[in-house]
């Protein structure tokens, strides 16, 4: 397989591919190339990919592209990887299975073990089967040395030698058992909070608007719970969140607002409701689509330690100079390349399997 510079060059190819498709749909592309062929190509994928998964709209499969375009330039890259002593890696094949969730959610496990120099062996979530595909055929179009080690599985999985998997609480009880003889990593349910102390400003709770409603709250990074002051004033923060009133308008969105209020009504708990999203007092982390939970607290200190306690639950907190590990508002969304989903360092464990 190629050196590793090799493997970065395609690696920022493909981040320039991204960033000029993003200009492109947004008509802001100028480039007089060959590429609009390619372009076409992808607008295809994406509504294909929309036709079988609603909720990967068109605006959203594009921000994640995007977001890949801004880390996969090779001074973000190369800093990412200094740090490994992968000179040293021997070839492994990496099984992994992806989650569906959100738009290329499983593309950091691809690229951490691709950039490597392992072999891959996906397993593509039902509900995301399209997108991937296209990006792999590209990047071995750029590299071709790559197209040996890129494998697509649709049956079981066998003859491999490291195993990253990602899925619900109820799938990751069958990953341990099922994989219990490989080096893994199991991903279980996570989600993200925010943490509120009711000094903020419109401009930071239209911030917290992003990482409600980006993916539609679907992603682990979505915050799903806020946690108030006692005597926290909601008028600030439904203003904050009606520039994304129109997320109403999408036909998957607005049932699961209506089932979810029919619930509500029915079952006769409490919340406020703006018409496209509701305000329910819960104390679980992970709320349905269209609802946010909220909790309140009297002690920051005692919220801290609630937190701690339940930190395997948690994928972020969003806060302002409250905790350690806090993610700015406005921020979940953006993560870097060292933003380890679940705080596992991939890089780190398969490098580590690489050398027993």
């Amino acid at each position: 397989m190629a050196h590793l510079h090799r493997r970065i060059q395609a690696f920022v190819k493909l981040g320039n591919f991204f960033r000029e498709y993003c200009e492109y749909a947004n008509n802001t592309y100028n480039k007089i190339t060959n590429s609009n062929t390619v372009f076409a190509d992808l607008e295809n994928k994406i509504e294909l990919a929309g036709h079988k998964n609603g909720w990967f709209t068109k605006t959203n499969v594009t921000f994640a592209l995007g977001q890949w375009s801004q880390l996969l330039t090779e001074e973000i890259l190369s800093e990412w990887l200094n740090k490994y002593p992968i000179d040293r890696t021997e070839q492994k094949t990496v099984a992994i299975i992806m989650a569906g969730n959100i738009p290329l959610v499983g593309f950091h496990d691809f690229l951490s073990a691709l950039i490597l120099g392992h072999k891959v062996l996906v397993k593509l979530s039902s509900n995301d089967q399209i997108l991937l595909p296209f990006m792999a055929d590209y990047l071995i179009q750029i590299e071709p040395e790559f197209k040996p080690l890129i494998k697509f599985q649709e049956d079981r999985l066998e003859n491999f030698d490291v195993i990253i998997a990602t899925g619900s609480d109820n799938t990751a009880r069958y990953f341990d058992y099922y994989f219990k003889d490989k080096p893994s990593i199991i991903r279980r349910n996570r989600t993200s909070v925010a943490v509120l102390t009711g000094e903020e400003s419109a401009d930071t709770l239209q911030a917290l608007g992003e990482d409600v409603f980006t993916y539609f709250g679907l992603g682990c990074r979505s915050v799903s719970k806020i946690y108030v002051p006692d005597d926290y004033n909601f008028d600030g923060l439904f203003n904050a969140m009606y520039p994304h009133k129109d997320i109403i308008n999408l036909t998957k969105y607005a049932n699961n607002y209506d089932y979810n209020k029919a619930v509500y009504l029915m079952s006769e708990f409490n919340f406020l409701d703006n018409g496209f999203l509701m305000l329910k007092e819960d104390e679980n982390f992970g709320s349905p689509i269209a609802t946010l939970f909220y909790e309140k607290y009297s002690s920051r200190e005692a919220l801290k330690e609630k937190l701690s306690l339940n930190r395997d639950s948690v994928q972020c907190i969003v806060a302002n100079g409250l905790f350690s590990d806090e993610v700015a508002f406005g921020q979940t969304q953006q993560p870097g390349l060292e933003d380890y989903a679940d705080g596992i360092d991939t890089v780190e464990f398969l490098l580590k399997t690489s050398h027993n």
